[in-house]
């Protein structure tokens, strides 16, 4: 069985494709020569899996995205303490280039504005590192995030090296306000070579992940950053990180995200998934049009809002491999699926997305692989709490491409938490839904048969 979720994701895309509206970032001008009708999104699974489609492996510089990662960075090196002495967490309401600092403190706004961001790029390392040290530190930890070793585009740096006033003009007034120590040529310099890393939309969704993970990369199982990092990365990122529309943001797609100027965001719900999406045109604010669309997409389809009441608990999938025997008083003939083998997918608890992503992929693993000749399969919600709707709609399209694959589906569903019939009205092929597991073996391998487990038990 094939994997609906890539379809699904390359469907979004197409839905984004048409709009038109916005224009590459014209100030630097190798983002502004980019081709526009590049469109790529990727998921990332807090267990590693990716999902992508569209112009995945293209890469583009991530621009104010490495804001969010240096700012955990700085965290490390300096202490979260220091760097709030710092950097302040309010929307500015301002400009991402804004020349403005907090009037009783001098602090710039938050972490995700060039002022915070050219702030907390100055106290990685050390206050006396040179810009080397800290470009070293900061693509080493970007390169173990993306889990592959990630390189600066020298062409996008130099474009924006060249006319770095605006920037310049923040790093000598950082100074003047005492926030930073270094020579802010040096600061703005290391802060511009940090937003000239290449990424694809699949390292970023990589990236992202780990922030779910709570620092832990969900591939290597290295501990990134500490978790109380990630938990103040993705808190100032639902605020400020979308600039000065922030809070339309949260509360329409209501994940935290960064956007930068070379048309990516980078998306992350916490314990679930880390989303990417890129396109070139912006909008007014320097988002892109494309990905913003991607996203609101993603988040009502597959119910990612953080608000979202109906997400009470975390869900698992177990499997059971079984194997059919005729009853031991069974006088009817003997039937043809006796001694062939059963798999038994469970989910437990309230199944949202990630809960419906982990069966798809446990049916797509295990029936192209080791189980690809069991005679039927069954799906048992007996202790599922609940489906939101698109754990429903996931696990529906599970079922019809088994059932186009000529699979025996059996759904033990004895609260209806399925909804099978009422979902699924126009479908010609339908599972077989029963109330218990021993009516589903009747279906399986005649009235009165057996099975004897081979794995955890049925």
């Amino acid at each position: 069985m094939k994997s609906p979720i890539p379809d699904y994701l390359q469907s979004v895309l197409e839905k984004a494709r048409p709009i038109e509206e916005g224009a590459p970032a014209g100030y630097i001008d190798v983002l502004a020569r980019a081709d526009t009708s590049r469109l790529a999104v990727a998921l990332a699974m807090v267990d590693g899996n990716i999902y992508s489609a569209g112009d995945d492996e293209l890469e583009f510089s991530m621009q104010s995205i490495s804001k969010a990662f240096v700012y955990a960075i700085a965290i490390e090196d300096a202490g979260l303490k220091a760097v709030l002495d710092k950097i302040g967490m309010e929307p500015s309401g301002d400009a991402f280039n804004r020349l403005s600092l907090q009037k009783d403190s001098n602090r710039p706004f938050n972490p995700l504005i060039n002022a915070g961001a050219i702030t907390a790029h100055s106290l990685v390392v050390a206050p006396d590192a040179t810009v080397e040290q800290r470009t070293e530190r900061i693509l080493n930890a970007l390169s173990r995030l993306a889990e592959r070793e990630l390189h600066i585009d020298e062409e996008v740096f130099e474009a924006e090296w060249k006319d770095a006033n605006r920037n310049m003009g923040i790093g000598y007034m950082l100074k003047a306000a005492g926030i930073i120590t270094c020579n802010p040529a040096e600061a703005v310099r290391g802060y511009i070579r940090q937003c000239s890393i290449n990424v694809t939309v699949k390292d970023l969704a990589m990236m992202a992940s780990v922030l779910c993970n709570s620092g832990v990369h969900p591939i290597s199982g290295e501990r990134i950053m500490p978790a109380e990092s990630a938990r103040q990365v993705l808190s100032v990122m639902a605020t400020c990180g979308m600039y000065d529309g922030s809070g339309e943001w949260l509360a329409t797609v209501g994940f935290s995200a960064k956007s930068g100027v070379s048309g990516a965001i980078m998306g992350a719900l916490p314990g679930q998934v880390g989303i990417a999406a890129f396109s070139p045109k912006l909008d007014e604010r320097g988002n892109s049009l494309r990905s913003v669309d991607i996203c609101k997409q993603l988040s009502a389809d597959m119910g990612l809002h953080l608000m979202n009441s109906s997400q009470v608990a975390l869900s698992t999938v177990q499997i059971k491999v079984a194997k059919i025997l005729a009853g031991v008083n069974n006088t009817e003939p003997h039937h043809p699926n006796c001694d062939r083998e059963v798999m038994v997918f469970s989910l437990r608890g309230a199944v949202r997305f990630a809960g419906s992503e982990r069966l798809t992929r446990a049916l797509e693993r295990e029936l192209t692989g080791p189980h690809m000749d069991a005679c039927a399969v069954v799906l048992s919600f007996r202790e599922t709490y609940s489906l939101n709707d698109i754990a429903r709609r996931v696990i529906h399209e599970d079922i019809k491409r088994l059932l186009e694959d000529s699979r025996n589906v059996v759904a033990i569903d004895p609260s209806d938490v399925l909804q099978w019939h009422a979902y699924a009205k126009g479908d010609r092929e339908h599972p077989v839904i029963v109330e218990t597991e021993s009516q589903a073996r009747d279906h399986i391998g005649g009235a009165g048969c057996r099975a004897v487990t081979l794995s955890e038990g049925w």
